[in-house]
């Protein structure tokens, strides 16, 4: 119910296709939260990331709640497919994996692990058919050692000692961001970059251009002409220019130099 229907196809929020989801997500859980804005806000930071699986713990002001609606702003659908349990136990008992994010020091002998790498390592098993899931307590007081314990291990943010309070949703962001993180640069910015020209177009620009500087006496004194055309090509290659690129830095060549339909001495256009 709370994890990405198989072959539902997602939207950007300009309405076009970005690919289809067939894949399971790490569960939310949020151990009797008490402000319907905070179950907002952090099922809009769900749905910004990626995941779609909350799940809540006994709400103090009830489920389902009208103050949540306005915070999600668009992730209504998270809301919509949360569900409700009476315990925690009831909560992650389909998952195989449970973290709990909490700042405090617990007499519990658990792992305790870090935002280094916890995202791949959670997308890795949630892509074995290994469910996962994080606990997130109340605001006013966090996890209850009760709850920790039914969990694998802690998760815990670097944040300062000396002010380790989070407020739940930002908690919840912080670790949708993990998440989505491990899976690196996103499948929509593949093939985002056109390939380099070849060498062969670049000396043919090297070539133009040095020849419309020759002609407009850039190359003086004659002695650092070679100097001169080192300089002028090495930023050039280094820049990695498309064909494009380079087509159109001919062109702007072309323009300086012959003007787009008539020559730049006959005087048209030219300020007094």
């Amino acid at each position: 119910m709370g994890a990405n229907k198989p072959g539902k196809e997602v939207h950007d929020q300009l309405g076009r296709a970005v690919g289809i989801k067939d894949v399971s997500v790490p569960a939310v859980i949020l151990v009797n939260p008490q402000l319907g804005e905070n179950i907002g806000s952090a099922a809009r930071s769900m749905l910004n990331f990626g995941l779609t699986d909350l799940r809540l713990v006994v709400p103090r002001d009830g489920w389902p709640n009208p103050a949540a609606v306005t915070l999600a702003a668009g992730a209504l659908s998270v809301l919509e497919s949360a569900r409700l349990f009476d315990t925690t136990e009831e909560a992650i008992a389909d998952l195989h994996y449970v973290m709990s994010a909490t700042a405090r020091r617990r007499g519990i002998e658990l792992p305790v692990i870090g935002v280094e790498g916890v995202g791949s390592k959670v997308r890795a098993m949630e892509a074995k058919g290994t469910r996962t899931g994080i606990l997130f307590g109340p605001e006013n007081a966090g996890l209850s050692n009760a709850d920790v314990a039914l969990s694998d291990a802690i998760l815990t943010y670097p944040v300062n000692p000396a002010f380790q309070s989070l407020n739940l949703a930002q908690a919840v962001n912080v670790f949708a961001f993990l998440y989505a993180a491990g899976e690196g640069v996103p499948d929509t910015f593949n093939d985002a970059l056109s390939a380099v020209a070849p060498r062969e177009d670049l000396v043919r620009l090297f070539d133009h251009l040095e020849t419309e500087l020759e002609d407009a006496g850039f190359f003086y004194p004659v002695v650092k002409k070679e100097l001169m055309r080192h300089n002028i090509r090495a930023p050039l290659t280094r820049a990695q220019m498309t064909k494009q690129e380079v087509r159109t830095f001919r062109g702007i060549v072309k323009a300086l130099s012959k003007g787009r339909g008539h020559s730049l001495k006959s005087g048209k256009n030219n300020d007094k």
